[in-house]
């Protein structure tokens, strides 16, 4: 035999709604904070790798969160590009090793 708690189940039958939206808000609240700091991150590569950091912020959009990281890994940064401009500008050494 069971034994029931009639003045439990009401106070667990009140707070029920309570908890599930207390527990709601906690989950939209973490989420935003990935959210954010993914956001955060995204733009912080994107303007280290030479491009506008709002680029970072298309990885919020579903779709384009999964091209953008093949933007950044097979595309020609544009950082990338400016150094290689300017090691072209730079005189010629001759190898240290072409005299032996």
């Amino acid at each position: 035999m069971v034994a029931t708690y009639p003045d439990l189940q009401q106070a667990m039958e009140a707070l029920g709604p309570a908890v599930l939206f207390a527990i709601l808000i906690v989950a939209l609240l973490l989420s935003l904070v990935v959210v954010i700091i993914r956001a955060v991150i995204y733009c912080k590569v994107f303007s280290k790798a030479g491009y506008h950091w709002a680029l970072g912020l298309l990885a919020l959009i579903p779709v384009l969160n999964i091209i953008m990281p093949f933007v950044l890994a097979f595309g020609q940064w544009p950082i990338l590009r400016e150094v290689e401009e300017l090691r072209g500008q730079l005189p010629r050494r001759p190898s240290p090793l072409s005299s032996v």
